[in-house]
């Protein structure tokens, strides 16, 4: 574990480097008939139901609504979509906040111009047989985590309990399923509640030949605990705000994305279609699953979807500079710079949407319940 984040800030620091060489990127491109605008967007992982607002936007035609082209860049695991965006290969990019935000001390010149992700969608889950019902029964367990910058929350927990990461519990590499805790390697595993935890409960429980029921699992949600830190964002080169039309196409793609995933809160099982369709590996009740549980993140929005809220802000930049990894390390030296965050962009995005009569608050969003087959088929 302490391999792979020596590996992660060397990771950082030489894309501080590419930043300064690379420079500037060319604004978004006008072409094709009425002037369409050419927009890349970088995702940070697969093709999943976590991005299917952006899909939906693309397949219903709301980005061309916008006078937008919109091409959609799929990640992976070697891909850092804020150091995409900061070198110009891309135009907007989704990441999570206190990992754009540790890029940009590192010098990426990113902005969050959309928090689209209004809650974590983070789990620690483990065996209700293992008693661990509170961080603080993590103390000499075995935890697994992804790295990579997904395991700031559970390393907050652990230091809100008390627990030094690196000397009270064993860190295990965590692969991203969650085949370690299933074969009982590790006692807790890191997992997002719209992907891994559902792969538990898709899975057989060897002792009944049925598939897992929620009731054998204890998740520790760090909503509730009070170590979330804010996810899924629109992040724009800030460099580029500076410029009229740019700051006009952000504003467009952040209407059409907002309108996107509010036709994936009416709509979860065309959304799941249209994920299942974009090629992602994932089965269809899966997919439904993830739908349902991202809808969970994004709605209800009482400010309206998108709007940053200036005290989770603050939440999450507090535990990135308080709290320690194994290394006793803190994910930020210093409180962000310059124009870290604005709300203007999604504002004037959400005006235009609520000229449309599009519910951009999803007050009364209701979730589906969601039935998963062996496997997510």
């Amino acid at each position: 574990m302490r391999k792979l984040i020596r590996v992660a800030g060397a990771a950082l620091a030489l894309s501080a480097l590419m930043l300064t060489a690379c420079g500037t990127a060319d604004e978004p491109t006008p072409s094709g008939a009425g002037g369409t605008t050419k927009v890349k967007l970088q995702l940070q992982w697969f093709v999943q139901g976590q991005f299917a607002g952006y899909i939906a936007a693309a397949d219903q035609g709301f980005y061309r609504e916008q006078g937008l082209d919109v091409e959609i860049l799929e990640g992976g695991v070697d891909i850092v979509p804020q150091t995409v965006l900061a070198q110009g290969q891309a135009d907007f990019a989704i990441a999570w906040v206190p990992k754009a935000l540790a890029s940009r001390e590192q010098g990426a010149e990113i902005t969050n111009i959309g928090q689209i992700f209004q809650r974590s969608g983070t789990y620690q889950v483990s065996f209700a047989s293992s008693n661990i019902t509170s961080p603080a029964d993590l103390r000499g367990k075995k935890v697994g985590n992804w790295g990579f910058g997904n395991e700031f929350e559970l390393f907050a927990a652990m230091t809100k309990a008390g627990l030094d990461p690196g000397k009270d519990v064993t860190l295990v590499q965590q692969q991203f399923d969650m085949q370690g805790l299933l074969r009982k390697d590790i006692d807790a595993a890191q997992a997002m509640s719209y992907n891994e935890y559902a792969q538990l409960l898709e899975a057989k429980d060897p002792a009944t030949g049925q598939l897992y029921k929620p009731e054998a699992f204890t998740v520790l949600d760090w909503n509730k605990e009070g170590t979330a830190m804010l996810q899924d964002a629109v992040w724009a080169n800030t460099s580029k705000l500076s410029d009229q039309s740019y700051q006009d196409t952000a504003v467009k793609f952040l209407a059409a994305s907002i309108k996107g995933w509010a036709y994936c809160r009416d709509n979860p099982e065309a959304c799941r279609d249209l994920v299942v369709k974009r090629g992602s590996k994932l089965g269809a009740s899966h997919q439904l699953w993830q739908v349902n549980e991202t809808n969970k993140l994004v709605w209800p929005s009482p400010a309206g979807a998108g709007v940053i809220d200036e005290a989770a802000w603050k939440a999450t930049v507090d535990l990135s500079m308080t709290t320690k990894n194994a290394d006793g390390q803190t994910v930020l030296t210093k409180a962000p710079e310059g124009l870290a965050y604005t709300n203007d962009y999604v504002r004037k995005a959400l005006d235009t949407l609520k000229s449309q009569n599009v519910d951009v608050n999803g007050t009364g969003f209701t979730p589906k319940t969601v039935t998963l087959n062996e496997g997510g088929v």
